[in-house]
């Protein structure tokens, strides 16, 4: 069974109608005492840094989810729940999870220490994007540049890139992918990307 948490931050119906479709079971719950027992865990995500994070602390989850990581559990982070399992957030200048080595940076932070005119590249970065994807089970099944739903304006950027086992191009590489020890997050809405993206969710809830 799949937990999904509700922290008051996640675009948690598209997860839901997407773990009804691949026919996954799934428990959604504001209590983490509820999800204590899932097999893994999804953690989706929309809006801003420092009210997750505020939320993660009211609700118990940052602890929940530090201890279920620590325990060598599988979570799944979507979108702003790939970004606050990091350590540290410009958005806010908010002190996140700190699962992942690494730090979230706004996409002209990012375009300035890499010297990149950023004209011509709108922020948020909304829309569809090709993805240079590893060959690791975790793709099984993805056609090779399939395109996937993102809408961000701050990057992951991991202390290690070897984390980083999927990246699209947008004026800089742009990581999209991770995997950090029982750790799998998307930048991406997969849940929003169609065939490509339902088949990520479903090869998450399957991999051991």
């Amino acid at each position: 069974m799949i937990g999904i948490v509700d922290y008051n931050a996640g675009n948690l119906r598209s997860v839901e109608m997407a773990m009804e479709f691949l026919k996954i079971p799934y428990s959604i719950s504001k209590k983490p005492v509820d999800l204590k027992n899932a097999d893994k865990i999804v953690f989706p995500g929309v809006g801003e840094a420092a009210f997750a994070m505020e939320q993660l602390k009211k609700t118990g989850f940052d602890a929940f989810l530090k201890d279920w990581v620590a325990a060598g559990k599988n979570l799944l982070g979507i979108c702003l729940g790939s970004q606050v399992i990091f350590d540290f957030s410009e958005e806010g200048n908010t002190e996140c999870l700190g699962l992942v080595p690494g730090t979230i940076k706004h996409f002209e932070t990012l375009f300035k220490e890499n010297n990149i005119d950023s004209t011509g590249y709108k922020i948020p970065h909304m829309g569809w994007n090709d993805l240079v994807l590893e060959e690791i089970p975790l793709f099984k099944k993805v056609p090779v540049n399939s395109s996937f739903y993102f809408v961000h304006s701050y990057v992951i950027s991991p202390k290690d890139w070897n984390v980083v086992k999927g990246y699209a191009e947008y004026g800089i590489k742009v990581p999209a992918v991770i995997q950090y020890g029982s750790i799998t997050a998307f930048q991406f809405h997969p849940e929003k990307s169609a065939a490509a993206g339902l088949q990520l969710i479903k090869n998450f809830a399957e991999e051991n």
